[in-house]
C-alpha cells in the first residue's frame, strides 16, 4: 500500500486542541489525526456489518 499527501487547512485553536490530544498519547499530529480516522472507518465498516448480520437472520 503506497502513501499520498492530503493537505487540510484548519484553524489554529483546533491544530493545538490536536497538538494536545496527540501529546498526551505520544504521538504527532500527523500519526494521531491518520489513526483516528482509520478507527472512524473502521467502526463505520463494522457498524455495517452488525447492520447486515442482523438484516440476514431478520433481527431487524
Amino acid at each position: 500500500m503506497g502513501s499520498t499527501v492530503l493537505s487540510l487547512r484548519i484553524d489554529g485553536e483546533l491544530l493545538d486542541r490536536l497538538r494536545g490530544h496527540a501529546a498526551k498519547r505520544g504521538m504527532s499530529v500527523q500519526d494521531y489525526v491518520v489513526r483516528t480516522l482509520m478507527r472512524d472507518d473502521f467502526d463505520e465498516r463494522f457498524k455495517t456489518a452488525v447492520d447486515e448480520t442482523e438484516k440476514f437472520y431478520g433481527l431487524r
